[in-house]
């Protein structure tokens, strides 16, 4: 078993010393280690003399990311200091969150999926393949830790990452970068969490191409081998870590929902790009309709690209109305969804089972205008709608055209549009744009950051609804009182907390917090859940003073004094 144990929040004894120690990147110090811990601790000789803090080395480590000449090279040499003094990784990271949020997480972490197999230097987490499903037991046990050290797993199976697709073994990338702004946002101890990639192949040629790819040769498995093999690892993962929060991330459409569907009664799990990415739109609605004065359950929703992320959306918002006095069924008739091939209705084809609740019924539209293929595109549908919100999640570049933008716009006093879809070139439209074309008047959140619009001579800040505002907090306030599942309750509490934490008001103000909030929203965010978990009584603790609780959980990036454990005794 590890051979390391905490004493204290400032102390730290281990069995390791000498370069063995320093190979530890949840120990090393580097040249912070003082001439006491040097002498106990067999590395006299093995560092450079001068003692430097934490303060000094940060700077210096700052110093060599803004010499690198690219973001891939940026991201590589912060997955290099994460790999070699996790602590110093996460003190930088904080203090440069906002700048190097894009580096670690979304965008730029795309690019190291894409190059992952070439730019391999160690592992990082663990690779459990579809082909091996048998070794997943003793891949959990070659971790090498007890069932009370792990709370946070985040797997992937690479078929859906960020606006690239498939990227097979490249994935644990994601789930890395997920664990970091776990870490940086919420303080979750970086210790006490697992990146996973669940290997059931690749359907991208260029990986099958590569004669350096790392991953498993062949095309994705599907069907009853593929759940077989993801209910292995739940079964594996939940008997070897049994309080941890299970993260699913960047699965494919049909796969994602049905594993939701599969443990969302039985297991404390949750899809980041659906109930997540659901949970931040939602903030993003509730801010805005704080600005508008009107209340959620009259909205009228149109989603342009209702795939995993766009349902997701779709399925929060139903959440909070339904929460706010309203069934179920009422709140789905305020919503209409259209894909590529048009506006969705019951009796048109290229429809999936979590598309049925949106369906349109076909006796609505009989009078609404077609293209020649028959199909009712998002122009008729706006025009027939009227809709309060717009959401994309399409990836289809410029979408919300101006003549759609003003259409909405002149039936809606505060339109509130959403363009989600990111990497930035894949937005549906720009906030510059979207003020231009409505005068000012539209409420505006986007997938990627924006810089500010000025326009009639006021700044508009835009608001970028990324997922970090929701899924820390939201895992924190789970682990603190370790929840049984995650409820509707839950996530719209998380959705409130964000949306309370936005700081401007008046003309030009955004409507979501901002980046370098994020460690303060988090904690709201957790507090909400936490609460929300205890009223839905699917919590097994409560604490006195939620709070302090969760305060007391966060994880901080300071040195610990580092004894040898045959000292400490």
């Amino acid at each position: 078993m590890n051979s390391t144990q905490e004493l204290s929040k400032e102390m730290t004894k281990t069995a390791l010393k000498g370069k063995d120690l320093l190979m530890d990147p949840s120990l090393n110090k580097g040249v912070a280690f003082t001439e006491d811990e040097r002498k106990e601790l067999e590395l006299e000789g093995l560092l450079p003399p001068t003692v430097l803090t934490i303060k000094e080395q940060s700077d210096r480590a700052y110093e060599q990311f803004l010499a690198q000449p690219t973001n891939l090279r940026k991201n590589v040499v912060l997955s290099d200091l994460a790999n070699r003094n996790r602590v110093l990784f996460y003190r930088l990271f904080s203090e440069h969150i906002a700048e190097m949020l894009p580096i670690v997480y979304t965008p730029t972490v795309g690019t190291a999926i894409q190059e992952y197999s070439h730019e391999y230097y160690r592992p990082e987490g663990l690779y459990l393949s579809i082909n091996n499903v048998e070794g997943i037991s003793k891949a959990f046990e070659n971790i090498d830790l007890g069932p009370d050290d792990i709370d946070i797993i985040v797997a992937t199976d690479s078929e859906s990452i960020l606006g690239i697709g498939d990227w097979g073994i490249g994935g644990i990338k994601i789930a890395i970068g997920k664990l970091a702004v776990y870490t940086a946002a919420a303080g979750i101890d970086p210790s006490r969490v697992l990146a996973v990639v669940l290997d059931a192949g690749t359907n991208n040629q260029k990986l099958l191409d590569d004669p350096l790819y790392i991953g498993e040769r062949h095309e994705r498995v599907r069907g009853e081998k593929y759940d077989q093999f993801i209910s292995a690892y739940v079964e594996e993962a939940l008997k070897k870590f049994p309080s941890a929060l299970l993260h699913w991330e960047d699965f494919g459409g049909a796969n994602a929902r049905k594993i939701i569907d599969d443990y969302k009664e039985s297991v404390l799990n949750f899809n980041d790009d659906i109930q997540g990415t659901g949970a931040v739109t939602l903030s993003a609605i509730v801010s805005a309709l704080k600005v508008t004065g009107e209340p959620i359950e009259k909205q009228r929703v149109v989603v342009f690209g209702p795939g995993s992320a766009g349902i997701g959306n779709a399925d929060q918002i139903v959440g909070a109305m339904s929460l706010n006095g309203i069934t179920e069924g009422a709140a789905y008739q305020q919503f209409w969804a259209v894909d590529q091939f048009g506006l969705l209705t019951e009796k048109r084809g290229n429809t999936a089972d979590f598309h049925k609740p949106y369906l349109r019924p076909d006796s609505e539209v009989t009078n609404w205008a077609r293209n020649d293929e028959g199909q009712i595109e998002l122009l008729e549908v706006i025009k027939q709608v009227k809709p309060t919100i717009l959401i994309g999640t399409s990836g289809t570049t410029g979408a919300f055209n101006e003549e759609i933008v003003r259409e909405m716009a002149a039936h809606t006093e505060r339109p509130i549009i959403m363009p989600m879809s990111n990497p930035t070139p894949l937005a549906e439209a720009v906030p510059e744009d979207l003020i231009k074309w409505t005068d000012g008047k539209a409420l505006i959140a986007t997938g990627s950051p924006f810089s500010p619009v000025s326009y009639k001579g006021v700044d508009y800040e835009i608001g970028q609804a990324n997922n970090a505002f929701v899924f820390p907090g939201l895992g924190l306030g789970a682990v603190v009182v370790k929840a049984k599942l995650f409820t509707e309750k839950m996530f719209a509490a998380s959705a409130e907390a964000v949306a309370n934490a936005t700081k401007g008001s008046g003309e030009g103000a955004a409507i979501l917090p901002r980046v370098e909030d994020l460690r303060s929203v988090s904690l709201d965010v957790a507090v909400a859940v936490a609460k929300a978990a205890i009223e839905d009584n699917v919590a097994q603790i409560t604490p006195d003073n939620i709070e302090e609780a969760v305060k007391e959980a966060m994880w901080e990036p300071t040195y610990k004094t580092i004894v040898s454990s045959k000292k400490a005794n």
